[in-house]
């Protein structure tokens, strides 16, 4: 599944380089008109149609950053670097007035009052560690390395590159694709460091001189020249590109209507609550009760051996789901429709987090039987997640951003222990149908949906 999605994401790389918009110069070669500097205060000058930064001792990291904001796009640039300083090129990065704090798989991070953070384009060529990590990717001020390190790649593999391509005391290019959540970099023509996430979709560029406290660097220089970039279209949603279709793959939900889905308590879609704007099937706030305004919504197929792909994004303290094999004849009454849940919750700030067993009840948790694990990646509020659910045959499996969070057989021993001592005992032979619908959930919270498809399996 996740190789597929990445090949989609290059494809759709490539047809934004088709259609995107002209190049457009980040530095006019004269002056440093359209640049902000922020935190430390090493020195920004121009020599020469260059950008020169020159270490200063005993500062923070200093930054000089864009006026304006980018999303996706293509960034160039050529950059020489004094082989003693570390550097670095910001992309998707932001500085906020107030400390602020976000959640990442089951972590806090804090960022301090107007504290440059974000990607960073690396430039580190260390001879004197070996280290040759130039067009890595570190995550300034929250996550530090990701490629190499927590999204992928390995410090020896990426050093052997590096020590192969990198220029020492010479003029090196960099391009940067950043399409979507998918970030890739180029080193003097080869691939180097690609990672899928979306803690940060927009943000300024910025040219770093990292600090220093030695006073044998002081003064060391980093110089930047044909800074340019292309901006890129927003990703089409609710599409699916040539491989995907080639691969069985066909959307649940149009983007634009309610065909497909009917309410899970009634032969046609619900009157009002769920809406649809701007490509995302919105269920809207209602105060948080489950199933009690406009109700759930389920496909009008059934579904056995399938791979399904859901897009969500929470607002803060929002409750929603995800459910496999819906029989809606089973639960009548209040409440919602019953079947094998993936959870959606914002899990620092909805109650239910801390109720059920074991965490039981947080994001990508089979519902009130299974806890995905606290190492999970998950995206804050606002930001896109992606659910993934794989049945085939009695095996399911969940999948948050790319991550594994479970799987279970369904019908098994263990399974039905566990249906036991969760609150759907009481329905016999809990999600054990051959065949089901697939239900989104209304639980009175507002919760966007997206890039709803599936794809019919083989059973093992």
């Amino acid at each position: 599944m996740h190789l597929l999605r990445n090949s989609s994401l290059l494809l759709l790389a490539s047809t934004h380089l088709l259609i995107a918009g002209e190049w457009s110069n980040l530095f006019n070669g004269n002056d440093l008109a359209g640049w902000i500097q922020r935190g430390g205060k090493a020195q920004y000058t121009v020599e020469d149609g260059t950008i020169v930064g020159t270490s200063v001792m005993n500062t923070p990291n200093s930054f000089l950053c864009t006026a304006s904001d980018y999303s996706d796009f293509i960034l160039e640039y050529e950059f020489k670097v004094d082989p003693r300083l570390n550097s670095g090129v910001q992309i998707r990065s932001q500085m906020f007035p107030t400390a602020t704090e976000l959640a990442w798989e089951g972590k806090k991070i804090s960022i301090g009052a107007n504290r440059v953070h974000g990607y960073q384009i690396e430039i580190d060529p260390d001879p004197k560690k070996d280290r040759w990590w130039s067009a890595g990717i570190f995550d300034e001020g929250r996550r530090s390395w990701l490629y190499p390190g927590i999204l992928g790649g390995t410090g020896k593999t990426f050093s052997d590159q590096g020590r192969a391509i990198f220029k020492q005391q010479d003029w090196n290019k960099v391009r940067v694709e950043a399409v979507g959540n998918t970030l890739k970099t180029i080193l003097n023509g080869s691939p180097c460091a690609s990672i899928v996430d979306n803690l940060t979709p927009a943000g300024f560029i910025a040219l770093q001189v990292h600090s220093i406290d030695d006073p044998a660097i002081g003064g060391t220089q980093v110089r930047w020249r044909n800074l340019r970039i292309q901006e890129l279209p927003a990703p089409v949603q609710n599409t699916l590109t040539a491989a995907e279709t080639a691969a069985g793959w066909k959307l649940l939900w149009d983007g634009k209507s309610n065909q497909g889905w009917r309410s899970a308590k009634g032969p046609n879609f619900p009157k009002g609550g769920w809406k649809i704007q701007g490509g995302e099937l919105v269920i809207t706030e209602t105060g948080g009760a489950e199933s009690a305004a406009a109700g759930d919504i389920i496909t009008l197929e059934k579904f056995s051996n399938f791979e399904l792909s859901v897009d969500f994004k929470i607002t803060p303290g929002a409750n929603s789901g995800i459910k496999i094999f819906v029989d809606p004849s089973i639960n009548k009454g209040a409440g919602s429709a019953i079947g094998p849940e993936f959870q959606i919750l914002d899990d620092d700030r909805h109650p239910d987090a801390k109720l059920g067993r074991d965490g039981n009840r947080t994001i990508g948790s089979l519902y009130d039987m299974i806890a995905a694990p606290s190492t999970k990646r998950v995206y804050p509020p606002g930001c896109w997640n992606t659910a993934n659910i794989i049945s085939n045959g009695k095996k399911v499996t969940f999948t948050l951003n790319g991550v594994k969070t479970l799987e279970f057989e369904r019908g098994s021993e263990d399974w039905r222990k566990t249906v036991a001592t969760s609150k759907y005992a009481k329905w016999n032979a809990f999600g054990e149908l051959p065949e089901g619908h697939i239900l989104l959930q209304d639980h009175g919270n507002t919760v966007a949906y997206r890039n709803i498809k599936i794809r019919s399996l083989s059973k093992e």
